[in-house]
């Protein structure tokens, strides 16, 4: 008996599958089927890989019976299948349905989080890349303000970190960019935005220490020291304040946070000099 019942349900979607194979149309064809008998087939064919139809067949249980629940888990899976196939903005239109009409359901957390992944997925795309990480940064907070001990909230929770770290590297390469051809005023606009919008990132070091040699290169001399102090005393260690050390050092000035005898303008005239004193 346990032996039957394992090959009928191996049998049954197959077959299902070749049923739905016959018919042209998808609509009359499909509504002889059961509701379960519908999820079966598209869970067959995500299972054999083919997720976009997959995706089309677990939203057709939702239009033929929308009061079941087999609709409900039709509609997360079908998001489940779409964000499989890549197909981010029909797999972001089913999950937020399911939210709107299951928001407390057990797999809410799940549907938020095919939200904020069909905006991470597409971070690197031309044209809209910041405003992809921005609405991935939206909606990967909300996985972890909302639904914190999911399985998901640790999983957004690093990819959030990951897109602010890609923006900073972003601000930084625009501000490398202009500084390296002398737009100093465009280039400060960028490494100060590192430095307000995105002070959790490692960025910040190299922005403070971009910051006071575009300064020095416009003689603003007390906002590069301004910049190296901050640099100084949060970042003393790094070896974006020594570079910092430096710039002062090459121009004849006292650099923040040395006194003018510390242990920094020592070493660097003993290993950058030559001088032992």
């Amino acid at each position: 008996m346990k032996f039957r019942t394992t090959i009928l349900r191996i049998a049954l979607p197959i077959a299902l599958l070749a049923m739905a194979a016959c018919s042209e149309d998808k609509g009359p064809g499909l509504e002889a089927f059961t509701p379960q008998e519908l999820y079966l087939t598209a869970e067959a064919m995500m299972n054999a890989g083919d997720y976009e139809d997959a995706a089309e067949r677990f939203g057709e249980i939702e239009r033929i019976y929308p009061y079941s629940d087999w609709a409900r888990r039709g509609t997360i899976m079908s998001a489940s299948a779409y964000n499989a196939a890549r197909e981010f903005e029909k797999s972001r239109i089913a999950a937020q349905r399911f939210l709107a009409f299951f928001p407390g359901d057990e797999d809410a957390a799940l549907a938020q989080y095919l939200v904020a992944m069909s905006y991470y997925e597409q971070v690197g795309r031309m044209g809209r890349d910041r405003a992809n990480a921005l609405n991935a940064l939206t909606y990967l907070n909300e996985v972890v303000e909302s639904y914190p001990e999911s399985e998901f909230a640790k999983s957004a929770a690093l990819k959030f970190d990951l897109v602010v770290d890609l923006l900073a590297a972003k601000e930084m390469d625009v501000g490398r960019y202009y500084l390296k051809r002398k737009h100093y005023n465009a280039a400060i606009n960028r490494f100060q935005a590192v430095v307000d919008d995105y002070s959790t990132t490692t960025h910040v070091q190299e922005a403070m220490h971009r910051l006071a040699e575009a300064y020095l290169s416009l003689g603003l001399e007390d906002e590069a020291r301004e910049a190296a102090s901050v640099l100084a005393h949060n970042y003393r260690s790094s070896e974006w304040y020594a570079d910092t050390f430096r710039l002062f050092e090459e121009r004849g000035l006292d650099a923040p946070g040395d006194g003018g005898d510390g242990i920094v303008r020592k070493v660097y005239r003993r290993t950058i000099l030559g001088e032992w004193l």
